[in-house]
């Protein structure tokens, strides 16, 4: 009997917890029962491999938290005068880390460019997209990111090469859990809440996002657009 979605998301979820508990809890185990027959290299190995888990199980979490606020309208969005450019860098910097064999290439924007958005929320899309490039990117280890402004909007471009998404099935990736229906058949690991979690923050913030994928080049490009900041209207908004 075929399980429905929400069966399927905690045998998923389920294994997505276990995977990574039972790294650490092996790992750690090994490292107490043969400390003194460890040399330094085999330990760092084996701590990083932890940390590594470990950070798995924190990420899971949190999206599973924050699936929780957005279902019950309780995410708190602060919006101010965001820098674009410094804060796509700022996420570059981070994922570059898990990432070090990538090449992240940033076209600067002639002129300064800033959208009206959630500090935080905006890092976090960023954060997501900019991990699902590196993820899917197959053989490519380059990922391209440009900004730009288009009528009332900021766009943020990030494309990678390697893995193409069929037309019909672009639309099904916002879902929540739809990654769960190819799991077994992907090496990517994730509980399909990161793109779910994605579209609902643009949306509260006034935003959209497209995809674009071709099957010939093997490019998928994700755009993002968040509200551009216009000093005219802040003024107007708060009478001023």
């Amino acid at each position: 009997m075929k399980k429905n979605i929400k069966e399927e998301f905690i045998s998923t979820l389920s294994h997505e917890i276990r995977t990574p508990l039972t790294s650490i809890k092996g790992f750690s185990q090994t490292m107490l029962n043969s400390w003194d027959k460890l040399d330094d290299e085999k330990k760092k190995e084996f701590l990083k491999i932890i940390s590594n888990q470990s950070q798995r199980l924190i990420n899971l979490i949190e999206n599973v938290l924050n699936v929780a606020k957005i279902d019950s309208n309780s995410e708190n969005l602060v919006l101010i005068k965001i820098n674009t450019y410094q804060i796509i860098k700022n996420c570059i910097n981070i994922i570059s880390m898990n990432y070090p064999d990538f090449t992240f290439n940033i076209e600067k924007p002639k002129n300064e460019l800033f959208c009206l958005a959630d500090t935080d929320k905006t890092q976090q899309i960023l954060i997501n997209i900019l991990e699902n490039a590196a993820k899917y990117s197959k053989n490519s280890k380059k990922i391209d990111i440009k900004i730009s402004a288009n009528n009332d909007f900021i766009v943020f471009s990030i494309t990678n090469w390697g893995n193409y998404i069929e037309q019909d099935k672009i639309p099904k990736i916002f879902e929540k859990f739809y990654r769960i229906d190819s799991y077994l058949n992907s090496t990517a690991q994730g509980s399909g809440l990161g793109l779910y979690i994605v579209k609902n923050l643009i949306d509260k913030m006034k935003g959209k996002i497209e995809v674009i994928s071709s099957k010939e080049t093997l490019k998928t490009e994700f755009l993002i657009y968040l509200p551009i900041y216009e000093v005219e209207k802040q003024i107007k908004n708060i009478g001023v």
